[in-house]
C-alpha cells in the first residue's frame, strides 16, 4: 500500500538534501585548499633539498602528489560533512 506523500514534504526534503550537499561542497573545497598548501610546501622544498627527489621527481610527479592529497581531502571531508548534516536532519525530523 502506497503512502500519501504531499508535494510540500517532497520539496522540503529536496531543499534539505541540496543544503546538505552544498555544505559538503564548501567544506570539501576548504579542506582541499588547506591540503594543497600543506602538501605543496614540503613537496617543493624536498625537490630543492633532497638529491633523490631532485633526480627522481619531475614536475608532473610533484603535481600528482599535491593534487592527490587535495582530492582525497575534498572527498573525505565532503562525505563526512554530508553524512553528519543528514544525520542531524534525520534526528530533527524523527
Amino acid at each position: 500500500m502506497a503512502k500519501n506523500v504531499s508535494l510540500a514534504s517532497v520539496d522540503q526534503k529536496l531543499a534539505m538534501a541540496k543544503r546538505c550537499s552544498h555544505e559538503g561542497v564548501v567544506a570539501g573545497a576548504k579542506a582541499a585548499v588547506v591540503a594543497t598548501v600543506a602538501t605543496a610546501i614540503p613537496t617543493l622544498a624536498c625537490g630543492k633539498i633532497s638529491p633523490w627527489a631532485r633526480a627522481n621527481l619531475n614536475p608532473t610527479a610533484k603535481a600528482l602528489i599535491v593534487s592527490t592529497a587535495a582530492g582525497m581531502a575534498y572527498f573525505i571531508v565532503a562525505d563526512k560533512t554530508i553524512l553528519a548534516t543528514a544525520r542531524q536532519n534525520s534526528f530533527k525530523q524523527g
